[in-house]
């Protein structure tokens, strides 16, 4: 990973996300893009706004997202300087999954992060609104939601879930598998079983899984399934010490029959395990 795009609002959250990315990837040269997208009408986090005509109003709130990602970039230098690391700031004016969608393209990004922050819905609740509709809308790459108020933990074990369904090839696994050669972290599999045995695609899937992981430390736990997905997830993380861990996300994927459930709101470890969203390359 070359090239990282990080999301930020200022908020604590955002700014706990950029410092997360930072630490993972210390041993690894990267240019790390600090993108804020700044909207009419919106002020920036504990700014005032001086709304006097959209004209002049746009240009101070550019004034503004330029001075507070240098204040950004400053801070993350100061508290967490590498120089391996090389720091750019962006600051565009739009809609931010389309803003995303562009600078993907543009500067050929290899993981997008943001901060994650719950707020009403189950989804909401899960991953945040802006997390889930940039996870809806970018299929160039891989995004990694880093929960509010966590401290820094390096990866010694990776969950990968999946229902062997789709995805388990070393395109699609690319970004799991670097993350997990940096911290030469064990990747635990966990399959919720649907059905009483695999079907042949499943069983293709998994054959295909465990050659992608033939150079990694692995395991593979069975789950039954039950109607209640994201407990069963949670226990599993929980009980096997998971620090990050990952999911396809795709239409009818299991990631979005998930994040539909109900139940969701009343799974509070979700709020503390950094979340990598994979898109199906195979």
């Amino acid at each position: 990973m070359k090239n990282i795009l990080v999301a930020t609002d200022f908020s604590y959250d955002a700014y706990n996300a950029l410092f997360y990315i930072t630490r993972l990837m210390a041993s690894n040269p990267c240019t790390l893009y600090i993108l804020n997208v700044y909207e009419e009408n919106k002020t920036l986090k504990n700014k005032k706004s001086k709304l006097f005509g959209s004209k002049n109003n746009l240009t101070f709130l550019q004034i503004q997202s330029k001075e507070m990602l240098t204040e950004t970039r400053h801070k993350i230098v100061l508290e967490n300087g590498n120089s391996k690391h090389q720091l750019e700031i962006i600051s565009e004016y739009g809609n931010l999954t389309k803003v995303i969608k562009n600078i993907i393209d543009a500067y050929a990004i290899d993981l997008v992060v943001m901060g994650s922050k719950g707020t009403t819905g189950a989804a909401e609740i899960f991953l945040g609104s802006n997390t889930i509709k940039v996870a809806k809308n970018i299929t160039q790459c891989p995004i990694l939601a880093v929960p509010k108020q966590i401290d820094y933990k390096t990866p010694k074990t990776i969950a990968f879930v999946t229902d062997f369904k789709n995805g388990c090839g070393k395109e699609t696994l690319k970004p799991l598998l670097f993350l997990a050669s940096l911290t030469n972290a064990t990747i635990v599999v966990m399959h919720i079983n649907e059905e009483e045995i695999l079907s042949s695609l499943q069983e293709s899937y998994k054959k295909l899984l465990t050659l992608s992981l033939a150079n990694f430390k692995f395991k593979f736990i069975k789950v039954q399934d039950y109607a209640n997905k994201a407990e069963v997830i949670n226990t599993f993380l929980e009980k096997e010490n998971i620090d990050l861990f990952a999911m396809i996300y795709h239409k009818r994927s299991l990631f979005e029959k998930l994040v539909k459930e109900p139940v969701i709101k009343n799974v509070n470890l979700y709020t503390h395990i950094p979340f990598l969203i994979l898109n199906n390359m195979d």
